[in-house]
């Protein structure tokens, strides 16, 4: 979900059955995460301005991709010029989606069984909202 709550759905989700009363409250827990993020996170600065910028979206890895499809969907709503999208590793399913929505794609790795982005790692823990913020301070 972007910051405006533009959700994106992971393909194949239609064909699981989930009712639309289940989704349309996971959207809105969603929505409600989202929005205490973003207020958490910014604080009292503006919205970033991207039009007309290259904005560069960096991961730890795509598993499913979908966290970084909202992020390319915002990069293109705020007119951003172009959209570059650099990860280690992730599934070749997810650059496939991504082929098309960013304008470059770079990864190190794409390996046909894939699993999970942890598994690359040696260390993979969390990073915490606390760490988040001051690191934007």
């Amino acid at each position: 979900m972007d910051e405006k709550g533009q959700a994106i759905f992971n393909e194949g989700v239609e064909e699981l059955g989930i009712s639309e009363e289940y989704k349309k409250e996971i959207l809105e827990k969603e929505k409600k995460e989202a929005e205490h993020r973003l207020q958490l996170y910014r604080k009292n600065r503006p919205p970033l301005d991207l039009k007309e910028k290259t904005v560069i979206l960096i991961d730890d890895g795509l598993a499913t991709g979908a966290t970084m499809r909202a992020a390319v969907y915002s990069a293109k709503a705020k007119k951003a010029k172009k959209i570059v999208v650099a990860v280690p590793v992730a599934a070749p399913s997810s650059l496939e989606k991504l082929e098309d929505e960013a304008d470059e794609l770079i990864y190190l790795e794409a390996p046909y069984f894939f699993g999970a982005v942890s598994s690359f790692y040696e260390h993979f823990e969390q990073t915490t909202d606390e760490e988040v913020m001051e690191l934007l301070s």
